[in-house]
């Protein structure tokens, strides 16, 4: 089964091209990547400190059928090869969904082609399965974090999913973004922050700033992160008055390093001792790590530390970097795996999918 897939969530116009051999159990399925292909919009908007969605749309409209092209012959396949078309409908910036949607429905339409609406969380996770040769075990706990979304989420089984927690305020890439603001270090903040961390964890000094770690022990597995971002804002405030700093002068490199630090610190202690306990919680075989956050090294480390040490019957997966990202492959696999889980009929009614897939701005798994 050879799938096309196409990713317009946000500011990554992506499309890739997987093909899928199906075995029973499903698990045995192996998903190749054929091609994968991202336009990247991250420099275009970086000068307005963020995605601005109808300038995101109209870079969408102008990349996509270069990105498909570019995809197609990368494969070597033609429209003749795809059995399914697969897009992201939801969630994400309106804009951007429809301009992929769109595109999605008119191939759908002119090919004959079924076409399929993947939800862009469920794609994250999914990443996971690319090109891993473990078998990953259910149940498993995805600790799911993005610029949108940090929720903990069960899963019993394949595209079976329960939220046992998640963000009270910020997304945790959310607050990275603020923070890197309030340091003046640009966006996206993710990576920024991430590298100026690890410059001042190469001085081998102790840091004398420390952030707060909000709903670390609330007994739930809820989130919240605007504290802490709320927090990185007065300490920058105070530091500028007591220093005599003026607003628009820049903060020293020693002190921003420091605060990337101590607020890098903080977030990945909230998560990690979340995920820890509700690994313990519920039982689960598998600890998975997906969305754009997932890229963070010390995230990962720490989690995947963690894990191996307090339990040794749970196997941790964190996908590889060049999927941690949007991207169209993880759609693709997320489709294969929902494909397969679905019954006769919700398979034939994918042929009327040029009809009934609608983007959503908002939408539960």
């Amino acid at each position: 089964m050879n799938i096309l897939a196409i990713e317009t969530s946000c500011d990554e116009t992506a499309v890739s091209i997987i093909g899928t051999s199906i075995e029973v159990p499903i698990e045995a399925s192996i998903v190749t990547i054929q091609s994968n292909i991202i336009s990247s919009q991250v420099e275009l908007h970086a000068q307005w400190g963020g995605v601005v969605p109808n300038l995101a749309a109209r870079e969408h409209t102008k990349n996509i059928i270069p990105v498909l092209t570019e995809a197609l012959e990368t494969a070597r396949t033609t429209k003749d090869d795809m059995d399914l078309i697969a897009v992201t409908h939801a969630p994400g910036l309106i804009p951007a969904l429809l301009s992929g949607v769109s595109v999605a429905k008119s191939l759908a339409y002119a090919w004959h082609k079924p076409l399929m609406g993947v939800h862009h969380i469920e794609g994250h996770i999914y990443a996971n399965w690319i090109e891993q040769k473990k078998d990953i075990l259910f149940p498993a706990l995805a600790l799911v974090v993005s610029g949108g979304h940090t929720q903990l989420v069960l899963m019993a089984n394949h595209c079976q999913y329960e939220i046992v927690g998640q963000t009270q305020d910020d997304a945790v890439g959310e607050a990275f973004d603020k923070v890197a603001r309030i340091l003046g270090l640009g966006y996206p903040g993710g990576p920024i922050i991430s590298q100026r961390a690890k410059i001042f964890e190469q001085t081998k000094k102790e840091n004398n700033i420390t952030l707060p770690q909000p709903m670390k022990n609330s007994g739930d597995y809820n989130f919240s992160f605007s504290g802490i971002k709320t927090a990185a804002l007065y300490l920058v405030k105070d530091y500028r008055k007591e220093n005599n700093l003026p607003d628009d002068a820049d903060l020293p490199q020693d002190f921003i390093d420091a605060v990337a630090h101590a607020f890098q610190t903080a977030t990945v202690e909230i998560l990690t001792k979340k995920t820890l306990g509700a690994t313990e919680t519920y039982n689960v075989q598998s600890v998975l790590l997906a969305g754009g956050v997932s890229a963070n090294t010390q995230l990962r480390e720490k989690l995947q530390q963690e894990i191996e040490t307090n339990f040794s019957d749970v196997q941790f997966f964190a996908p590889k970097m060049e999927y941690c990202l949007d991207n169209a492959a993880m759609i693709g696999a997320a489709a294969h795996y929902r494909y397969n889980t679905i019954s006769q009929k919700e398979k034939d009614n994918l042929a009327n999918g040029w009809k009934t897939v609608e983007a959503k701005a908002n939408l539960q798994m």
